[in-house]
C-alpha cells in the first residue's frame, strides 16, 4: 500500500495549483484505479452489513461485544500489515503520522458514538444521519479543498438518503436530540475520515485501521465485561470482529484512497438494505415492505453511480500504482 501510494504524487499534473477542481483531477486515477476503489468499498459495505447478524447471534452486551469485536479486529489488521511489509513494518507503522492518527482517532469516535446513539434515539434516526454522510463529504471537500463532486454521484447520494427515508419512514421519534446530535457526530467523523485517507492517500492507513480497531475496546473497557465470553461465543466474536469490523475497516481503508470521500460514502449506503437480509436469511425475520421499497431505491442508486462512474476520468491516465 505504501509502495503503491509512495508512486502517486496527489499534487501532481498539470494544472495541479489551479483553482476548484474535481477529485478525479487532484489524484489522477486510471479508469482502473477507480473501478478498484468502488470494488474494495463495495467488498467494504457488504463486510460492515453483517452487523446485524453477528449481534443477533451474540447473546452477549453491547460493551462487551464491542470490547472483543475491536480487538480480534486490530489482531487481524495487524496481522496483515505484517505480512504484507515484514520487516518494514515498524517503518510503516511510524510513517501514518499526524494524518492517520487522526483517521484512526475519527474512526473510534464514530464507532462509539454510533453504538451510543441508538441507546438515547431511534434506528431511524441514527440511519437517516448516516445517510447524509456523502453530502457532508462534499460540503466538506469543497470548502477545505476546493474540489467539486460530479453532479451524478449527489444525485444518486439524493436517491439513497431518500430510499433510506422510505425504508425507516414513520418510525422517527422527536424528542431525542442528544442521540440524535450523536448520530450527527458519526456522520461528521465519518466523512472526516474518508476525507483524510483520500487526501492522505501517499500516507501508509492500513496502520491507522489497526489502531482505529485497537482504540475502541481501550475506550469501552470500563463498561465491558470481558470475562463472559467463553466457549461457542468466543468463536462467534472472533469471526465476527475479523470478518465484519476488521475485514470490512481494512477495505474501507484501502478502497476510500481511490474515489472521492463522497464516493465512498454513497457505496457503503449498501450496507442499510443488505443489513436485514443476512437478518431474513439466518432467523427468518421478514423485513417490512418499506424496507424492501427503500433498500431497492439504494441499491439502485448504487447501480446507477457504478454504472455512469465507469467513463474515464478527465484527467487523462495516471501513474502506474
Amino acid at each position: 500500500m505504501a509502495r503503491a501510494a509512495s508512486r502517486v504524487d496527489p499534487a501532481a499534473g498539470p494544472g495541479a495549483a489551479a483553482g476548484p477542481r474535481h477529485p478525479s483531477q487532484t489524484h489522477r486515477e486510471t479508469p482502473g484505479q477507480h473501478a478498484l476503489g468502488l470494488a474494495l468499498n463495495l467488498a467494504s459495505a457488504v463486510a460492515y452489513s453483517t452487523s446485524g447478524f453477528w449481534t443477533r447471534l451474540i447473546p452477549l452486551d453491547t460493551w462487551t461485544i464491542l470490547f472483543w469485536r475491536g480487538l480480534f479486529a486490530g489482531i487481524f489488521i495487524g496481522g496483515v500489515i505484517v505480512w504484507r511489509y515484514g520487516r518494514r513494518t515498524l517503518e510503516i507503522v511510524r510513517g501514518i503520522g499526524a494524518p492517520g492518527i487522526a483517521a484512526a482517532c475519527l474512526s473510534t469516535f464514530a464507532t462509539i458514538m454510533y453504538i451510543n446513539a441508538f441507546r438515547l434515539t431511534s434506528v431511524a434516526d441514527v440511519m437517516i444521519m448516516n445517510a447524509t454522510t456523502p453530502f457532508i463529504a462534499a460540503v466538506a471537500g469543497w470548502l477545505l479543498f476546493k474540489e467539486y463532486e460530479r453532479w451524478s454521484t449527489l444525485v444518486a447520494s439524493g436517491v439513497a438518503l431518500l430510499g433510506t427515508a422510505v425504508m425507516v419512514g414513520g418510525s422517527v421519534r422527536e424528542g431525542h436530540l442528544a442521540g440524535d446530535l450523536l448520530a450527527f457526530g458519526m456522520a461528521l467523523c465519518m466523512a472526516g475520515m474518508m476525507l483524510l485517507i483520500r487526501r492522505h492517500r501517499e500516507t501508509p492507513m492500513m496502520p491507522a485501521a489497526c489502531l482505529s480497531a485497537l482504540l475502541c475496546p481501550l475506550f469501552v473497557w470500563p463498561l465491558a465485561h470481558p470475562a463472559a465470553a467463553t466457549g461457542t461465543n468466543m468463536l462467534y466474536l472472533v469471526l465476527f470482529g475479523v470478518t465484519q469490523f476488521g475485514l470490512g475497516l481494512l477495505l474501507l481503508t484501502l478502497g476510500a484512497r481511490l474515489i472521492s470521500a463522497t464516493e465512498t460514502a454513497l457505496i457503503q449506503a449498501v450496507e442499510v438494505p443488505l443489513g436485514p437480509l443476512w437478518v431474513w436469511f439466518a432467523f427468518r425475520e421478514v423485513p417490512p415492505v418499506p424496507t424492501w421499497i427503500g433498500g431497492a431505491i439504494i441499491m439502485a442508486a448504487v447501480a446507477g453511480h457504478v454504472y455512469s462512474s465507469r467513463r474515464p476520468s478527465a484527467s487523462g491516465p495516471a501513474p502506474a500504482a
